[in-house]
């Protein structure tokens, strides 16, 4: 499901935050959390995908979102998440803001 098709919020208190998307209008929906560890520097810690929701690429789509953010706002992300640093891992593209 590509990510303009969804309606992803960002949730940022300064010190953490989540994206977040819902769809079908289950209430339990995707999300994508962090830490700010600097101005310059996010810290991706989890990322959740309901089992009603699985399969959709809900978290890639999450994953991309918090990239292009990165991108576009200059920060770099430090991913602490196993599935977001898998996915990184196989988008070697990321690597001008993916951390490690």
């Amino acid at each position: 499901m590509p990510d303009n098709a969804l309606d992803i919020q960002l949730d940022d208190s300064g010190s953490k935050g989540r994206y977040s998307v819902k769809i079908d209008g289950i209430d339990e929906g995707a999300e994508l959390t962090f830490s700010r560890a600097s101005e310059t520097l996010v810290i991706v810690d989890h990322t959740g995908v309901p089992d009603s929701l699985r399969g959709r690429g809900l978290g890639k789509a999450l994953a991309e979102r918090v990239v292009a953010d990165a991108r576009a706002k200059g920060f770099k992300i430090m991913p602490l998440c196993p599935f977001f640093k898998a996915i990184a891992q196989r988008n070697p593209d990321w690597q001008d803001v993916v951390q490690g």
